[in-house]
């Protein structure tokens, strides 16, 4: 395409079998054509089909999708000798100089290795997709006519993004850089009092196409996993969202206390199971996760607002975190697939069902009485409760633990 036969608005297909690399390819095509018409399918007949069924200005495609591969995908595509050339960038992780030269005679627009370079990527997708100088602005959707808050809320719910951000992505980021690249260690400590960014790692890392061996259930498990160039990506994906960032004082200020009590709990959690040697870091991130859906929610009212949407008052919004708050988490860990450990030790943070509970649990469960109390409140119910007994920690070992 060239400036002269750019389309008005552009429809693009990408395919992509990982589902947050999938989300995050779109996040950033949308960051650059926000009125862009996106399709996205997880493997190459799906891909084949839609090609087929629609005329699409640019194509994003992974080598490695099932079935009919990125390379057959392309290799279709040419075979149809559509004038002018459909553009259609082809990523892979093969950097090898085999796997270029088979690739060469079938011209693809940019060939691109993985995990991507975002800025490479976007200056792509600028030239092939905005005339020199252009860009376009969109607004946030309008509500339809009649639309309720309970409604809205309750359409979000299953297609919420999550919580809103707490750590500067950018600064996080540039913090945990060295001369030999990105610290894990660094980013690590940077993001680990973030939720979001703790959640959709840990969710990325048990994905399909990185899922080797046992579950990923913390965080310096899911950065190993991912490694820093995809980890990097992920997160600089999320600020790319719209409502990454919370700009009402008022829900802004819900956001402040939620994440301060998952900050008390992750804490009492790690710093309890390292007194009892249980695994700290899988407490920790349960702590973290478990205020995910309420976060989410005040993601989903700032939309609503940005919407025009009226948010009246104080009680309005504790209505709704009342209402949806619990339901929100419930479909974020479920459609996210959180692994099954992670998922009841956040149970657990809530209530302790019946049956046998592990240690973590007990430890969890424990920790978010710890959190709750307020500074005049006195810890002896929580010394003579069941949890306080199956973990056999009494009065003075719970007195050092609030202090410390």
């Amino acid at each position: 395409m060239t400036a002269v036969d750019l389309p008005a608005v552009p429809r693009v297909l990408i395919a992509e079998a990982d589902p947050w690399s999938r989300d995050l390819l779109e996040q950033v095509l949308l960051n650059v054509r926000c009125d862009a018409r996106v399709d996205v399918c997880a493997d190459g007949q799906e891909a084949l089909e839609l090609l087929s069924e629609n005329p699409y200005d640019l194509v994003i495609a992974d080598w490695e999708l099932p079935g009919v591969d990125g390379l057959g995908l392309l290799r279709s595509v040419r075979q149809r000798r559509r004038n002018p050339v459909l553009p259609f960038i082809l990523m892979s992780s093969r950097n090898d100089s085999a796997s270029v030269r088979e690739v060469l005679p079938l011209a693809p627009t940019a060939y691109l290795t993985k995990p991507l370079n975002m800025e490479s990527l976007t200056h792509r997708l600028q030239d092939l997709l905005l005339a020199e100088g252009q860009s376009v602005v969109c607004e946030a959707p309008a509500l339809a006519p009649g639309m309720t808050l309970s409604v809205f809320l309750e359409r979000r719910r299953e297609v919420a993004d999550g919580a809103p951000l707490l750590a500067d992505v950018q600064l996080t980021v540039k913090r945990s850089l060295n001369p030999s690249g990105l610290d894990l260690k660094l980013l690590e400590q940077e993001i680990r009092t973030d939720p979001q960014i703790t959640a959709v790692l840990i969710a990325a890392a048990n994905s399909a196409a990185h899922h080797l061996g046992d579950s990923v259930l913390t965080l310096s498990q899911a950065l190993h996993r991912l490694g820093t160039g995809q980890s990097m990506n992920l997160i600089l994906g999320l600020a790319l969202k719209r409502s990454a960032k919370l700009s009402d004082p008022a829900l802004a200020d819900y956001a402040e206390r939620y994440w301060e009590l998952s900050l008390h709990t992750a804490e009492y959690g790690r710093t309890l199971a390292r007194l009892l040697d249980l695994d700290q870091e899988r407490c920790y991130c349960a702590g973290m996760l478990h205020r995910l859906g309420d976060l989410a929610l005040l993601r989903c009212l700032q939309e609503w607002k940005e919407a025009g949407g009226a948010l009246d008052d104080q009680e309005e919004i504790g209505d709704a975190l009342a209402q949806f708050g619990a339901a929100y988490g419930s479909a974020l860990r479920t459609r996210w697939r959180l692994p099954l450990e992670l998922r009841e030790l956040i149970a657990a943070v809530y209530q302790l069902g019946g049956g046998v509970y592990s240690r973590e649990a007990l430890v969890m469960n424990i920790s978010a009485q710890l959190a709750c109390l307020t500074p005049s409140e006195g810890i002896e119910a929580i010394a003579k409760s069941k949890t306080a007994r199956l973990l056999k920690i009494g009065l003075p070992e719970l007195m050092r633990l609030r202090k410390g």
